[in-house]
């Protein structure tokens, strides 16, 4: 359940949904290390308002990291120009 602003730094306390931005990530987990069976669960996280306003969440290989809102924009910028150069 979400209680607080991801942002570690912030940690703001969730009272209501009128500001910020909820994030949801499908996220696979294994029951035991070594077993084969896995779940796929959806996580929801929410960044308050301030917090929204220059960062986002990115799920990576390693997990759900904090990024600036410029990274983000660059990054898909890069993967629209290679896609026009592959085209």
């Amino acid at each position: 359940m979400v209680n607080s602003c991801a942002n570690p730094s912030c940690a703001k306390p969730l009272h209501y949904l009128r500001e910020g931005r909820i994030f949801v990530f499908d996220v696979t987990r294994t029951s035991a290390p070594g077993d084969a069976k896995r779940a796929h669960l959806l996580e929801h996280f929410w960044l308050c308002g301030i917090c929204s306003k220059t960062m986002q969440l990115e799920q990576t290989g390693d997990g759900i990291k904090i990024v600036p809102k410029s990274t983000l924009r660059v990054r898909h910028a890069v993967k629209l120009a290679d896609g026009a150069l592959a085209s």
